[in-house]
């Protein structure tokens, strides 16, 4: 705990619980089965999936997301690996990309979940449709308490994926090969399974009905090793 400082609007913040290790999780893994997807696309992002629901232990809980012109949970939240592998089995190319939209229904839906909450998104991140825009995605994932994995295929990395996994405290991904987006699966896995939980009471009292963004600075005095954390919360 000594080793970490908590950084308020720029003031030290006294930390005041900290604890290192295992923490139930609860993620969505959300997958873009459009037609932009391809029928090359699709099937890696599936067999990734596969490889990320195998590296989960027993007890964490998973949710499979369908993005496509409708946005549909494929297996709802539970430990029941099995039926979340009967519905990737079954996932077909279908519709176009409603991304913003798909975004905000998986954060939706796992944010009422125990323990620490994911959403693993994979997308060539072309929105296209959706009703919500991107300012709207990033402003409910800024709302929420849900990190966020965007895995990018194609040639580019949309630079929202980028702002959801700063400000969320999670990463994207632009992996080039089916055994490159495999180990990207595993990483992120094995990232859920170890962090640290930090908490502290702001030295700022919060105002009740006063919205406002607080921003946070975490570091580690250690050398070689590297912070990502939620870059802020609303204050409310």
């Amino acid at each position: 705990q000594a080793d970490f400082t908590v950084l308020e609007e720029g003031r030290p913040q006294t930390v005041s619980a900290f604890a290192a290790g295992d923490f139930p999780l609860s993620v969505a893994v959300a997958l873009d089965r459009s037609f932009s997807m391809g029928a090359k696309l699709l099937p890696s992002a599936i067999s990734a999936t596969r490889t990320f629901l195998g590296e989960l232990r027993p007890r964490d809980q998973s949710m499979i997301v369908g993005i496509g012109s409708e946005i549909e949970v494929l297996a709802p939240l539970s430990t029941d690996r099995p039926a979340q592998l009967r519905a990737l089995a079954s996932l077909k190319p279908w519709g176009t990309t409603g991304l913003h939209d798909a975004i905000i229904e998986s954060i939706d839906a796992v944010q009422t979940a125990k323990g620490r909450r994911a959403l693993v998104l994979l997308s060539d991140g072309s929105d296209r449709y959706s009703k919500a825009t991107s300012s709207a995605a990033l402003e409910r994932a800024r709302r929420s308490d849900v990190m966020i994995y965007p895995i990018a295929f194609g040639r580019s990395r949309p630079p929202l994926f980028a702002e959801l996994a700063s400000l969320t405290g999670g990463r994207s991904f632009q992996p080039r090969t089916p055994a490159e987006l495999n180990a990207t699966m595993r990483t992120i896995a094995n990232e859920l399974r170890h962090q640290y939980l930090l908490g502290y009471t702001p030295s700022r009292p919060i105002v009740t009905g006063e919205e406002q963004w607080r921003a946070i600075t975490v570091r580690v005095d250690r050398p070689g090793v590297t912070v990502r954390a939620r870059d802020g919360y609303l204050a409310k």
